[in-house]
């Protein structure tokens, strides 16, 4: 009977420390995201108007616009921004196993989510939603570009 002792030691104060920013890094992800999308949803807000503003004096009161398609594709591609940035902001109620700190893949559906899993998987959740609103208004805002 051959067997090794391993020799171990109780973290030290750093080493907690370390471990405790390491599962708030984790948890706040998600709020991160939410802070992303509350600031592009006030852009998303902000900008259309500005840009009707910016038409209106440049074409005056009576002018026609003459890309009118062009403008509907604009504001088209800007809605659909908001849609998702609200889709990001709207919480979502997800499975979750509080007994299970990270689950094994195969057991996901059928058991939920671990607890760092649903943290991870909600702040992606969210990530895409916001990355894919941002690509919507800023092809809205190229496309504006040439109307004005």
């Amino acid at each position: 009977m051959n067997e090794k002792i391993i020799s171990t030691y109780p973290e030290s104060e750093n080493e907690k420390l370390l471990r405790k920013k390491f599962y708030e890094d984790i948890a706040a992800q998600s709020e991160r995201v939410d802070s992303l999308s509350a600031h592009l949803l006030t852009l998303e807000l902000a900008i259309p108007g500005i840009y009707a503003t910016v038409l209106k004096l440049l074409r005056g009161g009576d002018a026609t616009l003459q890309n009118l398609g062009a403008i509907w594709w604009t504001f088209g591609f800007w809605f659909i921004a908001l849609i998702l940035t609200l889709i990001a902001l709207t919480p979502r109620k997800w499975k979750v196993n509080p007994r299970v700190f990270e689950q094994d893949k195969s057991l996901m559906k059928e058991e939920g989510l671990g607890i760092e899993d649903y943290f991870r998987k909600s702040a992606k959740y969210k990530w895409y939603f916001a990355l894919a609103s941002s690509l919507f208004f800023f092809v809205g805002i190229g496309i504006a570009v040439f109307t004005i």
